[in-house]
């Protein structure tokens, strides 16, 4: 059987199956996770930019866009999908080198509201959308980014067409059409680097709208290319260009649940960002270093996150992708949070110059263990010429290194408070871990004020 068949059988089963303790769990903590991204997300820019088209484009009621009130469903799909990638607050998966919550939950919720799913069947899609994507993403990572594509959106679309599919029960057959039509939507470019383009945080939005419209147009009988996996000229050929793990998408599925091992982020900013913040927060629990203290700093990481190494940082997307500013902000302050990455921050003159003089070093030795891991080395030279060397190789928020349950609570309601309040963050905390509906964040009344730092 192909890749593609054996994908959409599995998908297909899973809508009558009862998901074990430990994958509820996750897809609740993600769910918790995913509210702490699209709430305060709902006030950047982009989002209300995004927001506007929809309320014109989508016009509806099926669905609700959050801080937007209702659309239809793709409407509320695309909103809530660029609001959770907003703020570089987003769950992820390192194999792949994806975000997966950010398409699937702005997917499957807003189909979930517009037919009226119930709850069970909701968290069982969102669990196979989440597994597709994390499995596809890693079998193909880095051979797409290679190829210079973005794989949150490329694998996302594909993930959240196979949830959708699943929410309205579709058969095998229609799952792979599904599959097919997904792939013609897919594509997402890594050229907003160094640019601050704002379509990055549009990619999972796009894609989270395109799955639905995939699994409902298959629903109403148009076809796609069968195995469009690993047909000529197909997703393997076109997106990874033939380098591909089948094993890592179909080799364990149905036995293992891949997406227990997302991570959840700590700080507002790309992953690759988080190894190095985490090693300068060590050096500085050590020896009480400060910001003033220092004459110039080294990074050695893998050579994905090697291209994050901009030291022009006028735009918050730009602070967001830099291993320069955010080394510097984690030196120069006790909290790595929105604030930092900030207007007032990116232009002071003592911020900058430190900027400067953080460099960011490909290894080779690093290099061969990613992405198994994700390792950083930042090396310290202080105005004395002392040197202080710390090493990290998973970073705060991995599965080896995980961030608690009450943590994540804790998240949520400093992300979501400020624009919700902290009592009612608390309160949507609570009932997302213990009985979470499509409808969670129905009527929640959201403040027009911009979230601090997302200008």
């Amino acid at each position: 059987m192909n890749l593609t068949a054996q994908l959409a059988d599995w998908a297909a089963a899973q809508a009558d199956r009862p998901l074990d303790a430990a994958a509820r769990h996750h897809v609740r903590r993600l769910w918790v996770d995913y509210l702490a991204a699209v709430i305060p997300g709902s006030s950047a820019p982009t989002s209300r930019q995004v927001a506007a088209h929809a309320a014109i484009q989508y016009p509806g009621d099926q669905a609700e866009a959050v801080g937007t009130g209702r659309l239809s469903a793709l409407g509320a799909a695309l909103v809530n999908g660029t609001s959770a990638h907003c703020l570089e607050v987003d769950d992820g998966y390192t194999p792949g080198s994806v975000h997966p919550s950010t398409v699937i939950f702005p997917a499957v919720l807003a189909a979930a509201q517009a037919a009226g799913s119930d709850d069970e069947i909701t968290e069982r899609a969102l669990a196979v959308g989440l597994e597709v994507v994390c499995r596809l993403a890693a079998a193909g990572h880095p051979a797409t980014w290679r190829n210079h594509f973005h794989n949150t959106p490329v694998t996302g679309v594909l993930g959240s067409a196979v949830a959708v599919a699943v929410l309205h029960r579709l058969d095998a057959e229609q799952i792979e059409h599904a599959l097919g039509i997904a792939a013609s939507h897919a594509g997402g470019l890594f050229a907003f680097l160094g640019q601050a383009a704002e379509v990055k945080r549009l990619h999972p939005g796009k894609a989270a709208r395109d799955g639905i419209a995939s699994a409902e147009l298959a629903a109403a009988g148009v076809t796609g290319p069968r195995g469009v996996l690993e047909a000529p000229h197909g997703y393997i050929d076109a997106f990874a260009r033939g380098d591909f793990d089948n094993e890592t998408l179909v080799g364990d599925l149905g036995e293992k649940w891949a997406f227990l091992d997302t991570y959840v982020k700590p700080y507002p900013c790309c992953r690759h960002l988080h190894g190095p913040i985490d090693a300068v927060r060590a050096l500085k629990a050590e020896h009480q270093v400060k910001a003033g203290d220092v004459e110039s700093v080294t990074v050695r990481t893998y050579t994905v996150a090697s291209h994050h190494a901009a030291r022009t940082v006028d735009e918050f997307l730009d602070a967001q992708m830099s291993i320069p500013f955010a080394v510097t902000v984690a030196l120069a302050f006790d909290e790595v949070g929105l604030t930092e990455f900030g207007d007032d921050v990116r232009h002071d003159a003592t911020i900058r110059a430190l900027v400067d003089r953080v460099s960011v070093v490909a290894d080779a030795d690093i290099d061969a263990v990613y992405p198994r891991l994700r390792p950083a080395i930042v090396e310290i030279t202080l105005r004395d010429g002392s040197v202080l060397t710390h090493r990290v190789d998973t970073p705060y928020g991995e599965p080896s290194n995980p961030v608690s349950d009450e943590d994540m609570t804790g998240k949520l309601v400093r992300l979501a408070g400020p624009i919700i309040g902290s009592d009612r963050a608390a309160a949507l905390a609570e009932q997302t871990w213990t009985a979470p509906t499509h409808r969670t964040t129905l009527d929640v009344a959201l403040s027009t004020s911009e979230t601090p730092g997302s200008e």
